[in-house]
């Protein structure tokens, strides 16, 4: 290929609306062009891109047995009906209608549609195990898009569905999709780790994800420093003591202390000179939307990981009401409040966080403005239902899987995930198939995305300087780009034109540019776009025989004599594979 018949548009500057790396990169080296928020055409340069991350996807899904279709975009609102999802979705769920007033969707996943395709074509376990998946666009109408193609409304992904007879099928296909996915990540050139996750929307009983490791990462996650245990923060957990500690016999009594205007944990910890982590705090959640109100008392450094809290009490939606509202419908003092003494019969259930085990002699809210106590032991002054891990997981934190291990923190931008779904999906949607007994039951299902878009943007995340990108061999959009110099003059035509059909002619991926453009343009524009292998050809060169050869990822280039400049670039690109 030819600069100028690439269409390659490359810009000096940052964009100003852009704020990572990949997204400043994705616009200056013409990968993409925004056309509305969060929504990007892939221009040639990002779509070749795209197109080699796919390639490699359906390569690994047919090694573990997956076989593609192509589903719609635009769903029939009936099939999200069936699930339950249409309202549970939210907002993220761009719902459309049709000329004759039908209700759609614009398919951000696509459980119902799969699971209406096996009803209607599985008929029995001997039809399972199946897996199918497809590359398609996506689309979820995200609250506040940004950051290119790592948080767009519309974006390509794979996802896979797969259908069992049997628990132990179903753990067997997860276990082929996990390592296809390894797989995946490998060939990409990516540093990668699988984590534990939460399954969110989709629903399921287990879920691991794929994490692209880069400062940028919006994921945190957590990891042990002696074994393989990681989790996203999120899911993540630590050893805990599960027993109240027991009250010394000489513990002092509780105390009222006056507290004026000290709401905040800091406040207070400031104003009666203690630690953050001698105080707790006790916080007021309304469960689905007002069905009824729990408490959560919490050791007051640490934060409330809501994600948890929501699946122990397995609620649809979990919220902190409004002050206003708590004051004038309860009677609760906000930033006052502690379980000590407490009673208010709008609280179904008091629950606290397993850092309150561990506590004694502290200090939390007396339930009357401008106050707190002193000299709280838990085992002795609380009343507490249920006790459970509602916080997050945090560097140092024991591991929870080995005796030895502490946590560490690193952060990562979530690129795939597994699922394992039961029989959520198929008991829903009615779908059933008969037994080896002859009864009718419902499929097991497990479901496997990547984002093949963000899977672009997270590798620049990774593999990148301040002079541009280092693209991975595997994905690069061209594997050696030649720089012309002198593209006028005759003898470096011919040179440009006789490595560019050598090297395509063994497979690899080149790009000449031939452009009329001063020699620092050249190098500039080489160096942004990231190419694994760059080859000069400029008149001093030519008299002296040779050719600069230079690696993206290295310091300095070689001079390579003429007449061994193609063969040597074909073992370079080999050593890469």
């Amino acid at each position: 290929m030819y600069w100028k018949e690439a269409f390659i548009k490359t810009l000096r500057e940052d964009p100003v609306e852009a704020e990572l790396s990949s997204h400043k990169l994705m616009l200056r080296t013409g990968m993409i062009h925004k056309v509305a928020s969060g929504i990007y055409s892939y221009l040639p340069l990002g779509l070749r891109v795209i197109q080699k991350i796919e390639r490699i996807v359906r390569e690994e899904m047919e090694n573990a047995g997956a076989t593609e279709l192509l589903m719609p975009s635009v769903i029939p609102a009936e099939l999200w009906q069936e699930s339950g999802r249409w309202q549970y979705y939210g907002s993220e769920l761009l719902r459309i209608k049709d000329r004759k007033g039908n209700d759609f969707c614009l398919g951000p996943t696509h459980e119902e549609v799969i699971t209406d395709i096996a009803r209607r074509n599985l008929q029995s376990y001997r039809d399972l195990p199946v897996n199918l998946y497809q590359i398609q666009t996506k689309f979820r109408d995200e609250v506040r898009p940004r950051y290119g193609l790592m948080r767009g409304r519309e974006f390509v992904m794979k996802d896979a569905y797969s259908f069992h007879d049997s628990e132990a099928s179903l753990v067997e296909t997860y276990e082929k999709m996990y390592k296809a996915y390894q797989s995946v990540f490998e060939r990409c050139g990516l540093e990668y780790r699988p984590v534990e996750a939460d399954s969110g929307a989709i629903g399921g009983d287990r879920t691991h994800e794929f994490q692209v490791l880069a400062d940028s990462g919006e994921d945190v996650l957590v990891h042990c420093d002696q074994c393989d245990y990681a989790a996203n923060q999120e899911k993540a957990t630590t050893r805990r003591n599960q027993e109240l500690l027991p009250t010394p016999e000489n513990a002092p009594a509780m105390e009222q202390v006056s507290t004026p205007d000290k709401k905040t944990i800091e406040d207070v910890a400031t104003f009666l000179g203690i630690k953050e982590e001698q105080s707790m705090k006790m916080l007021i959640y309304s469960v689905n939307q007002g069905e009824y109100l729990v408490s959560l008392s919490i050791r007051g450094d640490l934060e409330v990981n809501e994600i948890k809290l929501k699946n122990f009490l397995q609620a649809e939606s979990i919220e902190i009401p409004a002050e206003d509202q708590l004051i004038e419908e309860h009677g609760l003092t906000i930033g006052y409040l502690g379980l000590p003494g407490f009673s208010n019969e709008a609280i179904k259930m008091h629950l606290a966080d397993y850092s309150v085990v561990d506590m004694q002699d502290c200090v939390c809210g007396a339930n009357r403005e401008d106050t707190h106590v002193l000299h709280v032991f838990p085992a002795r002054d609380m009343k507490v239902d249920q006790f459970l891990d509602a916080s997050f997981a945090r560097a140092t934190n024991p591991c929870p899987k080995c005796e030895s291990g502490l946590l560490k923190e690193r952060r990562g931008i979530e690129v795939g995930q597994v699922f394992q779904l039961g029989d959520k999906y198929s008991k829903a949607m009615g779908l059933s198939v008969l037994s080896k007994e002859g009864r009718p039951v419902h499929p097991l299902m497990g479901c496997y995305g990547i984002g093949i878009s963000r899977t672009a943007a997270a590798a620049i995340e990774q593999n990148h300087d301040d002079d541009g990108i280092l693209w991975p061999y595997a994905i690069a959009p061209y594997h050696v780009t030649i720089l012309c110099l002198d593209p006028q003059k005759q003898e470096s035509a011919d040179l440009a034109r006789e490595l560019h059909d050598q090297l395509k002619a063994a497979g690899i991926d080149v790009l000449v540019d031939d452009r009329k453009e001063r020699p620092g343009i050249k190098f500039k524009d080489a160096d942004l776009i990231g190419c694994p292998i760059r080859v000069t050809i400029g008149a001093k060169g030519l008299k002296q025989g040779v050719v600069e050869v230079k690696q993206r990822n290295q310091p300095e280039a070689e001079k390579v004599a003429l007449d061994q400049a193609g063969s040597h670039l074909v073992e370079l690109c080999q050593s890469y594979q």
